[in-house]
């Protein structure tokens, strides 16, 4: 530490050096103006559209949706059957180990199969 005299301080006033800006407020954020909508009188209602956020194809979003589940199953069993497979494989049971490898390359085209079923969807 250095015996150097420390500066004094600015007096504090709170507020802004404005003084129009120092009147006092009804709103609880009065520098936020309305500038989403609100403020236009034309403006009667806020939000989206007629028909949003409901499905406009539902037998494509079942579609899509059974597929998804079918996949995610599929990779659920991928995972397992890895770490099965690296199991056996670190325990010294190569030919179960292959047939791990096959059940995970099996499952890989099934999935793809599932991708390349219907192209339009993507």
């Amino acid at each position: 530490m250095s015996d150097a005299p420390v500066p004094p301080r600015p007096d504090y006033r709170p507020g802004s050096a404005q003084p129009r800006l120092n009147r006092p407020v009804r709103e609880r954020y009065p520098q936020i103006r309305s500038t989403s909508g609100y403020g236009d009188p034309r403006i009667r209602r806020t939000g989206p559209g007629p028909g949003a956020g409901s499905e406009q194809e539902p037998e494509r979003s079942a579609r899509l949706n059974a597929r998804l589940a079918l996949a995610l199953t599929v990779v659920t069993g991928q995972l397992w059957g890895l770490a099965v497979t690296v199991n056996e494989w670190m325990k010294g049971n190569t030919g179960t180990a292959w047939w791990g490898a096959g059940f995970l390359v099996l499952s890989f085209l099934v999935v793809l199969g599932l991708w390349l079923l219907d192209p339009k969807d993507r």
